[in-house]
């Protein structure tokens, strides 16, 4: 196995673990309902947010081994 394809694997598996993490924290918060709406309607945008970047990430994984031959599209 290659090394860098390795750790642009496990690079990507962090960063979306965190995104998600964030996100369940986020969703536990807003279950609660013991913020205001204000703040309920922020984090509701910040899952967005959440979501498009781990999309983005994943995409960016993709064509990165796409370039470097691991995957073929």
């Amino acid at each position: 196995m290659d090394y860098l394809f390795i750790g642009l694997t496990f690079g990507v598996v962090g960063k979306v673990m965190l995104g998600l993490t964030v996100m369940m924290v986020h969703w536990r918060i807003v279950k609660e309902h013991r913020i205001d709406k204000l703040v309920l309607r922020e984090m509701y945008k910040e899952r967005t947010v959440a979501l498009a970047a781990i999309a983005l990430i994943t995409l960016g994984y993709i064509l990165e081994m796409t370039h470097f031959g691991y995957f073929e599209i």
